[in-house]
C-alpha cells in the first residue's frame, strides 16, 4: 500500500461520540459497528474514546478498507474489517458470532478518499475514467451506465437521484453524444451536462453538472435500495440501550433515515387506549429533534460538512415502557378518585414522587436535543 490518498476531516464528530457514549461506556466489554468505515476517522476517536469497545468496520471500497487497517493497527486486538456492503450487517455478524452490538455508526455518502482521487471519476470538475464504483472489483460503471440505458432509464435516474429538473435535456444530449462515439471521460460528461441546461440556470446552485454525477453515482453502486434494508436490518442488532447514529448529506438518503426511525419509535396499538398493549409500543426513541445540523463553525473547518443531516435513536425495553405506562394510568386514577371523593379514605395520600417520569412526550421528534 502507498501513501493515504485522500483527506478525512470527520464530520459531526464531537456531537457522534457524545450520542454513542452511553451505549458504549455501559459496565463490560462493548461492541461498536462502523457501517461505512472509509478513513477511519470516526473509528479512530470511538476506539481511543472507548477502551472496553470492539470494533467491526465495514466498507465496500478495498482501498479505503486497507489505509484504515493502517490507521487503526495499533487497535488490531480489538478491530474486525470487513470487506462488505453495509446492508450485509447481519450476515457479517453471523460469521463473526456476534449476537447484538451496541452502538453503530453510518456516515453515508461517499468518502474523502473517493471524492479526492480523480481516477475514481467520481469528480465532475476533474477528467477521469467515467467509473464510480465504490466497489472497484464489481459491478456497473458509468460508463455503462451513460452508454447504454434508454432515454426514460436515463431521465428517471437523473430526474429520481438527482433531482435534475433537466433531466429529459441531459439524457437527450448523452444520447446523441453517444451515437457518435461511446463516452468514456467525466469531464465530457460535465461538458454535455452543462450545455444540456439553459444558460439562466447554470448561474446558480453551484455546478450544473453535480446533480447528474450525484445521480449517477446512487444508480452505479444502488445506495438508496442498499440503505432502505440496511437500516431496520441495523437497527435489529442492536441491544437494549444501544444507540445508532445516522449522517446524511441529500435529502433523499435522509428521507429514508428519518422513516426507518420513526417507525421504531412510534406505538402500533390503538390511539385511544389508556396503557400500550403487549407488543404495541415503540423499541426506539429518537435522540434529536428533527435532524441535526452542522454548527458554522464546523462548515468553516470543514466544508464537506455543510450538507450532512444527522439523525439518532436508541433502542428501548417496550415491556418496561408498558410497565411504566400502567403504573401512570394507575396513579392517575387514585388522583381523580380523590378529587371525585370516591375510593379513597379520609386522609388518603398520593405522592406525585412516587411516579417516575419517563420524559415521555406526544412530539414525535422530540429527543436528547430539545
Amino acid at each position: 500500500m502507498g501513501e493515504l490518498r485522500g483527506t478525512h476531516v470527520p464530520v459531526l464528530l464531537e456531537r457522534c461520540l457524545e450520542l454513542l457514549a452511553p451505549a458504549l461506556d455501559r459496565p463490560g466489554s462493548t461492541v461498536h459497528v462502523d457501517a461505512t468505515l472509509g478513513l477511519g476517522g470516526h473509528a479512530e476517536a470511538v476506539l481511543e474514546a472507548h477502551p472496553r469497545t470492539t470494533l467491526i468496520g465495514l466498507d465496500r471500497d478495498t482501498e479505503a478498507l486497507a489505509h484504515a487497517r493502517a490507521r487503526l493497527a495499533r487497535f488490531a486486538d480489538r478491530v474486525h474489517l470487513v470487506h462488505a456492503v453495509y446492508d450485509e450487517l447481519p450476515d457479517v455478524l453471523d460469521r463473526l458470532k456476534v449476537p447484538a452490538v451496541d452502538g453503530i455508526l453510518f456516515d453515508l455518502g461517499v468518502s474523502s478518499l473517493q471524492l479526492d482521487e480523480p481516477d475514481r471519476g467520481f469528480a465532475y470538475k476533474q477528467d477521469a475514467p467515467l467509473d464510480m464504483r465504490m466497489d472497484q472489483t464489481r459491478g456497473t460503471t458509468a460508463e455503462d451506465v451513460v452508454n447504454t440505458y434508454a432515454h426514460p432509464d436515463l431521465a428517471r435516474v437523473l430526474r429520481t437521484y438527482g433531482e435534475e429538473r433537466f433531466a429529459g435535456r441531459i439524457a437527450s444530449a448523452i444520447i446523441r453524444e453517444r451515437e457518435r462515439s461511446r463516452i468514456t471521460s467525466s469531464a465530457r460528461l460535465a461538458e454535455l451536462v452543462v450545455e444540456a441546461i439553459p444558460a439562466p440556470a447554470r448561474r446558480t446552485g453551484g455546478h450544473p453538472a453535480k446533480r447528474t454525477f450525484q445521480a449517477l453515482r446512487i444508480e452505479v453502486n444502488k445506495e438508496l435500495a442498499v440503505l432502505e434494508t440496511a437500516l431496520p436490518a441495523a437497527l435489529d442488532t442492536l441491544t437494549v440501550g444501544g444507540r445508532m447514529v445516522v449522517l446524511s448529506y441529500h435529502s433523499l438518503e435522509d428521507r429514508l433515515t428519518k422513516a426507518a426511525l420513526a417507525d421504531r419509535a412510534r406505538t402500533r396499538g390503538p390511539v385511544d387506549l389508556p396503557v400500550e398493549l403487549p407488543g404495541t409500543g415503540p423499541t426506539f426513541r429518537l435522540l434529536s429533534r428533527g435532524a441535526e445540523l452542522p454548527g458554522e463553525a464546523e462548515v468553516t473547518a470543514n466544508p464537506r460538512a455543510a450538507s450532512v443531516r444527522l439523525r439518532a435513536a436508541e433502542r428501548i425495553d417496550p415491556d418496561a415502557e408498558r410497565r411504566e405506562g400502567a403504573g401512570r394510568e394507575r396513579y392517575r386514577r387514585r388522583v381523580r378518585a380523590m378529587h371525585q371523593g370516591v375510593g379513597l379514605t379520609k386522609g388518603s395520600s398520593v405522592d406525585p414522587g412516587s411516579v417516575p417520569d419517563d420524559g415521555r412526550t406526544t412530539d414525535e421528534e422530540e429527543g436528547e436535543g430539545s
